[in-house]
């Protein structure tokens, strides 16, 4: 077999492959949560959160609403410098995004059940 026949149903089976795998995989929910910093904020958002008296201090001034804090989670950054990951129960994290042209900080307790937003400042 040449080689140009080769590459002819090489790259036949492999637009195949693709066009399945587009069907099968194009109507779920699947995401690629790989990195540590997107396994982070998927716990925590799958998670309930609850605000510090301080913490929903500030989020009720800062005009900011549930939808913005769910996009900071998404889109936003685990910054592992400040963040302390060795304690066994309730590891804190301390992640940064923005919405709404705010820059958001934010202070977050994850435990087992719950995740509890200690600290929360807009910029």
């Amino acid at each position: 077999m040449k080689l140009g026949q080769r590459l002819f149903y090489y790259l036949g089976g492999f637009a195949v492959g693709l066009i399945i795998l587009f069907f099968f995989l194009g109507g779920k929910k699947t995401s690629c949560d790989y990195g540590p910093s997107s396994r982070v904020l998927k716990n925590i958002r799958i998670k309930e959160k609850v605000f510090s008296e301080k913490a929903a201090l500030v989020f009720d001034q800062s005009e900011l609403d549930s939808m913005d804090l769910k996009n900071i989670l998404t889109e936003g950054d685990v910054n592992f410098s400040k963040s302390n990951t060795k304690l066994d129960s309730c590891r804190t994290y301390f992640i940064e995004g923005s919405t709404k042209d705010k820059k958001v900080n934010m202070l977050i307790e994850n435990c087992d059940s719950i995740a509890k937003i200690k600290t929360f400042h807009v910029e």
